[in-house]
This record gives C-alpha cells, structure tokens and sequence, in this order.
C-alpha cells in the first residue's frame, strides 16, 4: 500500500506541474506537426506516371501479333496507350523529337525498342512491361512445346496463372512524414523521462522531505520502488496521449500491433527512467545530472534519427547509431509497423530492460550506502 500511495503521489505532483505536461505533451505533438508538414515532400518517393503513348510496327506472324495485341490491350487502363505506325511514319525520328516515349518493332523472332533520353523514367516503365510479356510468351511457348495438354494451366484465362507467387524480404511500405515523426517524437519524448527521473530521489533531498520519508514507518526498498513506479506511470499515460493523438488527429499509422509497439515503448519508458535515477546518485550536483542526461539525450536523438531520416551507412557512422536507444526503438517500431516483423522489437526490448537493471544496480548500491536517501 506504502508502494502504490507514494507512486501516486508521484503522479500527482507531475501532473500539476503545468511545465511538465506541456513538455511531454504538448512539445512532441507540436513537433510532430511542425517536421511532418514541413518535411512531408521528402518522404514522397513515389513517381506517377501517366498517358505514355508508345508507337509499335508490327510485322510478325499471328501468333506473335495477337498476343501482342492481347498484351497492349491490357495495358490501355493503365495510362500506357499503343499506337501502330503506319507505313509512311519513322518512328525513330519521332522518339527522337519526344512525341512518343518509346518506339517497339515486332517480328517474329524478336522485339526492338527505342526510346528517348529525355524521360528515361517512361522508358523504364515501358521497358519493364516488354520485359514481361516477353517473358511470358515464352514460357507459354515452351509450355506448348513440351506439354500442350498443360497449356491451359498457364494461360491468363486459366483461372490457375498466380501459380507463381512473390514474397518480398523488404516492405514496400514505408513511412510518410507524419507517420515517420509520430514515431520518432514519441520515442524521443520517452527517453526525455530521464530529465524528472533524475529528481526522483534527489528531489526529496532538495525540498527537505528526505529526513521525514526515512523516519517514516516505510522501508527504503518501498520508497525506492514507489518512486520509480510513479515515474514510469507518468511517461506512460503522457506517451499513450500522444500516440492516440497522433493517431486520430494526425492520421499517423501506428499498424495493427499497438500492443507491441507499446511494449518497446514501455521498456524505453524504464530505460529513460532507470537511467535519470542512476545519473541522479553518479553525480554530485543536479546540474552535473541533468546536463549529462540532455548531452545523452540529444546525441541519442540526432543519430537515432528524431529529427530528420538516418540511413545505414557503415563503418564509424553506422556503429554510433547503433549505440543510440532512439535508433533501435524507431527500427523496432517501424519494422513492427510495416513489415509485421516483431523480432526487432524483442530484441530492443531485451536491450531496454538490460541496461535499465545496471543504471537501477547503482541507485539501489549507492543508496544502501547511504545513511538517507
């Protein structure tokens, strides 16, 4: 009971500080809206590509000509439209002077294509398609050859063609502006905890209510244990805030797996946590505490990649990065989000928890060393 009473006593001096609640509030959200409205053009990868119009001859047999023409057909609801060049048209020249994005030549045993230097994404694309039904054609006239009876089973109207199936190892998916620093000013403002953690303790001190809290009917492994409950409360209820407000006001996507997601951010919770009580009895002074802990905090957040998109580079830069807890929550996070993939977030939680018991091992030595708290 001593426990739960001194954890809500935590919870409630927190909560009426107005300081602390637009820190852990209000400045991630505000951030969040700022970077991610501001930086949304860097986070579009995506090129739309519409109405290419490509000119074909065609001098093949029927065969290849039909389904040549099967293949254009389908094609035509998806902005790529064929147009077959007549005798007197040089389809070169008018690649050449951009009218079209590619120029194909069909006979019998092979396909031309050309195409202008000017859009080299149209060519790509186009390129791409060709690629396919090449392919394609001749597996089916393989198929024919070997086996006709299976021929059925191979074609488009079979109902049995997806007998081929893609897994890709990398998601597609990624992360727009918003959803990127949803995720990263929620881990960021996590690990921020350590700022308060670090008055846990020595906070009693400075106000003067230390020498009451020892002489009163409750042991130091309750007061120790009641404190850091009440810090970790706080950060949790402040970040569970923030992470439905991101994602009913913002639309950020947090996945279908809220409950992992908000297990590796309970554990960097206890990490921040642990870490700010620890720095609170490693050092003399609170400045000295709360200095340290804003230098670790901002490294953390600077190659963790809070403020702007850190890629993996190797060598000296890829292994700072690893060192910082922002950058293995945001990859756990993010791999739970859009890839469904939860070892990484075991992973950082097991890490979390980790270096949360050596930083709670010195504040638990260094008070037993202690005559007070």
């Amino acid at each position: 009971m001593n426990i739960i009473n001194l954890a809500l006593k935590e919870m409630k001096r927190d909560f009426r500080d107005l300081r602390t609640l637009i820190f852990l509030l209000a400045f991630p959200i505000v951030l969040m809206l700022i970077l991610g409205t501001a930086l949304s053009s860097d986070f579009n990868t995506t090129t739309e590509v519409v109405d290419i119009p490509v000119l074909y001859k065609d001098s093949a047999n029927q065969s290849v000509s039909q389904a040549f023409q099967t293949f254009t057909e389908g094609l035509s609801d998806s902005g790529v439209h064929f147009k077959k060049a007549t005798e007197t048209m040089d389809g070169k020249k008018a690649v050449k002077e951009n009218k079209y994005g590619a120029y194909i030549e069909v006979t019998n045993s092979q396909i031309k294509m050309y195409e202008s230097n000017k859009n080299s994404i149209e060519g790509s694309v186009i390129e791409g398609m060709l690629s396919a039904f090449v392919d394609k054609y001749n597996m089916i006239s393989t198929v024919a050859k070997v086996s006709p009876n299976a021929l059925s089973k191979v074609t488009p109207n079979s109902g049995e063609a997806n007998f081929i199936k893609e897994t890709g190892l990398h998601s597609l998916k990624k992360p727009g502006a918003m959803d990127y620093y949803a995720i990263t000013m929620t881990t960021m403002i996590a690990l921020f905890g350590a700022m308060s953690a670090s008055y846990l303790i020595r906070g009693e001190r400075i106000i003067g209510t230390a020498t009451r809290l020892v002489v009163a009917p409750i042991s130091k492994a309750e007061i120790f244990i009641g404190k850091i409950f009440g810090g970790v409360l706080t950060s949790v209820l402040c970040t569970l805030i923030v992470v439905l407000f991101s994602k009913y006001v913002f639309k950020a996507n947090w996945g279908e797996h809220l409950g992992i997601v908000f297990f590796v951010l309970i554990t960097e919770i206890v990490l921040a946590i642990s870490f700010g009580l620890g720095m609170s009895y490693m050092t003399k002074t609170s400045g000295a505490s709360q200095a340290i802990i804003m230098v670790v905090i901002q490294l953390a957040a600077f190659f963790g990649g809070a403020y702007f998109q850190v890629e993996d580079g190797g060598g000296l830069m890829n292994n700072v990065m690893q060192l910082s807890p922002l950058h293995w929550a945001n990859h756990a996070i993010t791999q739970v989000i859009y890839s469904d993939n939860m070892t990484p977030a075991i992973h950082a939680a097991f890490l979390n928890l980790g270096i949360s018991v050596v930083f709670l091992l010195i504040a638990i030595i260094s008070m037993g060393r202690r005559e007070g708290l």
